[in-house]
């Protein structure tokens, strides 16, 4: 074969390593392009060539520039993922700002009843009326509406058993269910026989804050 004629392949780039404020950057984007919190596996789908170690050293250095930097804002962990949320102290102008709340709003017996779900899960339609003492099929079915309650399967085959989302998660500003309120408060609301109206102020104030008055 004649050596004029043969075409020697250029070799194959390689490619550099994403720089850390790349990736900062890239992260960045999607938080505030999301209107939810981002799971890392969410992270990784937009960023297939990025180790999970990689991303949450990047969102770690991310939250560390804005605690430098003094904004207004901060990287949190909620619901599962992680969401750019405005600092606490800044409350009161987002309040001004906006003409009323968007969070979700519950009735008395509804956050009751998403109380027994939330610390007594996985739990039956059963479970929750003998804990209230009265019939909870409608509240837990208008829960299921809104998005904090889900069938999470059946007990021994038969009982539906219901659990919270991440939705709860995300309306309550909680990172996961060890986030909820102590145990010892639920348990003096539980303790009240068909949650009569003392119970209701015993109920955790990340609760209360949500309830219709």
């Amino acid at each position: 074969m004649d050596s004029e004629n043969v075409i020697t392949a250029n070799p194959i780039e390689e490619v550099d390593p994403m720089s850390e404020e790349k990736l900062k950057s890239i992260l960045e984007a999607i938080l505030f392009a999301a209107s939810e919190p981002i799971s890392l596996e969410q992270f990784q789908d937009a960023l297939p060539r990025v180790g999970k170690r990689d991303i949450q050293n990047g969102l770690a250095a991310l939250s560390d520039d804005y605690q430098e930097l003094g904004r207004s804002f901060h990287l949190t962990e909620i619901a599962n993922g992680y969401q750019i949320c405005t600092r606490p102290e800044y409350s009161e102008w987002i309040q001004k700002f906006y003409t009323r709340q968007v969070r979700v709003t519950l009735s008395p017996s509804a956050l009751e009843t998403l109380a027994i779900v939330a610390y007594k899960q996985p739990v039956t339609r059963a479970d929750v009326a003998a804990i209230r003492g009265v019939n909870s099929d409608s509240v837990l079915n208008s829960l299921l509406e809104k998005g904090l309650v889900r069938i999470a399967g059946r007990k021994a085959g038969r009982s539906l058993l219901f659990s919270t989302t991440d939705e709860f998660l995300q309306q309550f500003g909680l990172k996961d269910a060890s986030d909820l309120p102590s145990l010892d408060e639920i348990d003096e609301l539980l303790d009240t026989p068909n949650g009569s109206d003392p119970a209701q102020n015993l109920l955790p104030d990340v609760m209360e804050e949500v309830a219709e008055q």
